[in-house]
């Protein structure tokens, strides 16, 4: 291994964390979240079952869940893949409390992204077991961005970047971390309005069902409804998904001004280039989500809009943590020895 193989781990964890969540993302939007009906396997297998007999065997074993291929190997395959990513941060948690006493080496981020993955298990299973019910839905996807988001840090603070926090000003300071609270409001939205199967509810825009203002029912859109019903699908009346899903377009206009904002102020007040960059990446993203909203709406969701959607609200949510990281850690210790430099002085 090179020396910044520690460095590569967690570049490529976090690269693999996005992968997830877009592949997430299109599992459950492909309606293919009950794919299979057990967990961690698939009908008893750890693959999908394909001869004839195990069909058989599996129809018989799960009644009325009867098995679909193609939907199984959707969810099988999104499995494999974050079971993958879980093992290679728990390699990083491992090397990092093996290594704790360097002073230049990471814990608390490591052991949190252990921690976080471990709770995404649980989360995943529970979506299964509990019929996709729609705050376990919610908690699985914002836990798959809490888990991309620990790791753009680890990345951030293994590689020593974007540590410019003393060249920024407090307005911008506040302004970047109240984006990034309102980003993450709005992706809890965008996964309930995904959840209770709201995006279909106003197929138009800018009005909704043809009106500014339609009938609305806020107490059931947010209201429990108990665990043990099927949710794929959604069990909620037209009101209550109309009433999720204008509330989520209004977090949207929040959420556009607010990065708007706050990108146009890193671009006038930022001292230093990697600000002005990170600002404007935040403005093209977020120029792009609301661009692709608008047209999946009008477009009737087709699946690969709506999945990019998923993928850049991923990338914003990185583009402003790192902005964050970037105006609030001091650059007082930005030269300070890297991880890589530290592990090639103890192979002399």
């Amino acid at each position: 291994m090179t020396r910044n193989w520690y460095l590569y781990l967690a570049i490529l964890a976090a690269a693999l964390a996005f992968v997830v969540i877009v592949l997430g993302a299109y599992v459950r939007l492909s309606q293919a979240g009950l794919g299979c009906p057990d967990w961690p396997g698939c009908y008893g297998h750890m693959s999908v079952p394909e001869s004839h007999a195990a069909i058989a065997s599996a129809d018989a074993r799960y009644t009325g869940r009867p098995l679909h291929p193609a939907r199984a190997w959707k969810e099988m395959i999104h499995r494999y893949f974050a079971g993958s990513l879980a093992a290679l941060i728990l390699i990083l948690a491992v090397v990092a409390w093996w290594r704790r006493r360097h002073a230049t080496q990471p814990v608390l981020l490591p052991s949190l992204a252990l921690l976080t993955v471990i709770f995404q298990a649980l989360l995943g299973m529970w979506t299964v077991t509990l019929l996709l019910f729609p705050p376990v839905v919610m908690g699985h996807l914002l836990g798959g961005y809490a888990t991309f988001a620990v790791l753009i840090l680890l990345v951030l603070q293994t590689g020593g970047y974007l540590r410019t926090g003393d060249a920024a000003g407090r307005t911008l300071r506040w302004m970047a971390a109240l984006a990034l609270v309102v980003v993450l409001a709005q992706i809890a939205l965008g996964g309930w309005t995904s959840s209770n199967y709201a995006g279909i509810a106003c197929p138009d825009f800018p009005t909704c069902q043809g009106q500014w203002w339609p009938a609305m029912n806020f107490h059931s859109a947010f209201s429990w409804h108990g665990v043990g019903p099927d949710y794929q699908g959604g069990i909620l009346s037209d009101p209550a998904r109309i009433a999720i899903h204008m509330t989520h377009r209004l977090g949207a206009l929040v959420a556009f001004v607010l990065v708007l904002a706050t990108s146009l102020m890193c671009l006038f007040k930022g001292r230093r280039t990697a600000i002005k960059g990170l600002g404007v990446w935040a403005g093209l993203l977020v120029i792009c989500q609301v661009a692709i909203g608008i047209s999946m709406v009008h477009l009737g969701l087709p699946l690969a809009l709506t999945d990019a959607h998923t993928g850049v609200a991923a990338l914003l949510l990185a583009t402003l943590v790192a902005m964050n990281w970037a105006l609030w850690v001091s650059g007082s210790n930005a030269h300070a020895p890297r991880l890589q430099r530290s592990i090639s002085a103890e192979s002399k």
